[in-house]
């Protein structure tokens, strides 16, 4: 299990800031394979320099993966092995590296998981908020309207959210949160994760506002926010009810039990609610 493979594309996940987290079998995998693929080669420069790793580093991000794409392709069914890596934490997360893995089971080219650490995780179990079932957003749209038209979507999201946020941008999102989901709403919001300036901050939305308004943000944020709870979920829209349905549905509820779920905090029978999970 643990040789390199011909023609295979190994997903290794690399330290998100302390790098003593990264693992023996990423270290081998990156030592072994006849090429890494990165998203910034200085950035993991430093990392294999670290790790006196020698192997052989092309580029591939966003702004290339449309011509790089083709080549990783065509190196793969050459009989290489490829290690894909970010600049922090397990490739294809909030990146474009999905797109290449999606292209290699396209042609039948293998793909390998090399676990590693993930900010997302990292955050959300140290929140204190649960774990059992949550949704992972990333990054938020760029332009304001955008932004505040997805956090519409997920005002009667139930699960615990997760979200990226890049300092500049950090008090015009926890202010969209406020207008969106209300200020009383569990927030959790973690800076530097494994850095050395690490900072957990819990408590509600209006007082992250309040907190970080008084405060110039630094660094990467991973925000871990409160979903709705239950008890407020009473007058929902036709399309709300679809869409909690679905949710709860995907979640492993059979349409019946998750009607009836939905009759106990709505005003709706469950017969109409079980009616609308049809259409779906």
């Amino acid at each position: 299990m643990n040789k390199i493979a011909q023609s295979t594309l190994y997903l290794v996940g690399t330290p998100i800031g302390n790098l003593e987290d990264m693992t023996f079998r990423a270290i081998k995998t990156l030592s072994s394979v006849d090429l890494i693929a990165a998203e910034d080669t200085r950035h993991t420069g430093r990392l294999l320099a670290h790790f006196q790793i020698t192997t052989a580093q092309i580029s591939y991000h966003q702004h290339n993966q449309s011509t790089r794409i083709p080549e990783l392709i065509e190196h793969l069914e050459q009989g290489k092995s490829i290690a894909l890596v970010t600049d922090a934490g397990m490739p294809g997360i909030s990146d474009p590296g999905y797109e290449l893995v999606s292209e290699c089971i396209g042609h039948g080219i293998n793909v390998c998981p090399i676990p590693g650490v993930s900010a997302s995780l990292a955050a959300i179990v140290v929140s204190g908020m649960s774990s059992d079932r949550f949704v992972f957003e990333g990054f938020l749209p760029n332009a304001g309207h955008q932004r505040k038209q997805r956090l519409e979507y997920l005002r009667n999201e139930s699960r615990t959210m997760i979200f990226y946020e890049a300092p500049h941008r950090l008090v015009a999102t926890i202010n969209y949160l406020l207008e969106t989901l209300g200020e009383n709403r569990k927030i959790t919001i973690a800076r530097e994760l494994t850095k050395l300036h690490e900072e957990i901050w819990r408590g509600t939305i209006a007082q992250a506002l309040d907190f970080y308004q008084q405060r110039q943000p630094r660094g990467e944020y991973t925000l871990v926010v409160e979903g709705k709870a239950p008890e407020e979920t009473t007058n929902l829209t036709t399309e709300q009810i679809k869409s909690e349905l679905t949710q709860l549905i995907e979640s492993g509820m059979s349409r019946s039990k998750a009607s009836g779920h939905l009759a106990k905090i709505t005003t709706l029978s469950r017969q109409y609610i079980y009616k609308l999970s049809l259409e779906l």
